[in-house]
């Protein structure tokens, strides 16, 4: 098959990238490399499995890479939920405006589908956890969260008008090896410039779910096997939650920081557009055949060994 995977140089698409290829798939990468590494997918560009197009979705000259594609994995995203209280023009034009761009490229060389990650920051402050995928009203409380959710509702339009279809994957908090952004890569930095004091933003109960990146890719492919209709939504997660300050703790014992001082700042949510409890309902994408295979906390302490593999002797022999 061949497949598209904008972003197929960020953390979450590299990954991506490294399964379809060992299938046997060929892959065009486009990614502005803004955010993504060429690093990541380095070996593929190498032995010609993976061609990449350095390219902004918002610009032209990409969507050619879309002719005889069966298949596009839209991962392209500016994904800081924090910055986008700050900046919201920044997700607005890289969430919405890219999908659109890349819908039109789709529509336009007739590629039949597309898979899409969301967030589970599009069901807010929900009201019953495990959250399903069937949960009403969507209201979310980060500017980040309303752009996936307008990427959501755009998709679904395209496939219904232009006989297109979608998988579209709202996703826990996803971690590991080559990311860049989120808790653990704060608290490893922190860490590193002040081996004594951890800040934690909030007030370290924020209890949410996470998933280790290989496993989530695993979904994503089991689940997007699967089409009983123009718009298929899976939750993809763990069945557990962790607290973060439980995460400053395997943090801080895998770098062997026993008497580092944790300062909390803030109230219950670390940043504005934050939701202090996450955890959503896999019924459904458990019907397909896929569970996790590890729990929040051992995800995290998965996580956190493979990112301070990139700093000598900070990790367990």
């Amino acid at each position: 098959m061949f497949y598209i995977v904008t972003g197929g140089a960020g953390f979450i698409g590299s990954h991506l990238v490294d399964a379809l290829v060992a299938r046997g798939d060929r892959v065009t990468v486009i990614d502005s490399l803004s955010a993504g590494s060429r690093d990541h997918i380095a070996r593929h560009l190498r032995k010609g499995t993976v061609d990449l197009v350095v390219a902004d979705l918002l610009s032209s000259g990409w969507q050619e890479s879309f002719l005889g594609a069966d298949k596009v994995y839209h991962l392209a995203a500016d994904p800081d939920v924090r910055q986008s209280a700050l900046a919201p023009e920044g997700p607005v034009n890289n969430n919405i405006l890219a999908t659109f761009q890349v819908l039109e490229a789709m529509r336009l060389h007739n590629v039949p589908g597309i898979v899409f990650t969301s967030t589970s920051t599009v069901y807010g402050y929900a009201a019953v956890l495990p959250t399903p995928e069937d949960y009403t009203p969507l209201e979310p409380v980060s500017v980040y969260g309303a752009t996936k959710l307008g990427c959501e509702a755009l998709i679904a339009a395209y496939c219904h008008s232009f006989s297109m279809t979608s998988w579209i994957f709202r996703f826990a908090n996803i971690v590991g090896e080559r990311s860049g952004h989120g808790v653990i890569p704060d608290f490893i930095k922190k860490l590193e410039e002040n081996p004594q004091e951890l800040e934690i933003l909030g007030d370290g109960r924020q209890t949410k779910s996470y998933l280790g990146v290989q496993e989530c890719v695993e979904a994503m492919l089991c689940a997007a096997g699967h089409a009983g209709r123009p718009v298929n939504t899976y939750n993809i997660g763990s069945e557990d939650w962790i607290d973060v300050k439980a995460i400053a703790d395997i943090v801080a014992e895998e770098m062997h920081l026993p008497l580092v001082r944790y300062r909390f700042t803030g109230g219950e949510r670390g940043w504005v557009g934050d939701v202090p409890k996450m955890q959503l309902s896999l019924a459904r994408i458990r019907e397909l055949g896929w569970r996790p295979g590890h729990g929040s906390a051992e995800s995290v302490r998965m996580a956190v060994r493979a990112l301070l593999k990139k700093t000598a002797g900070r990790t367990r022999p």
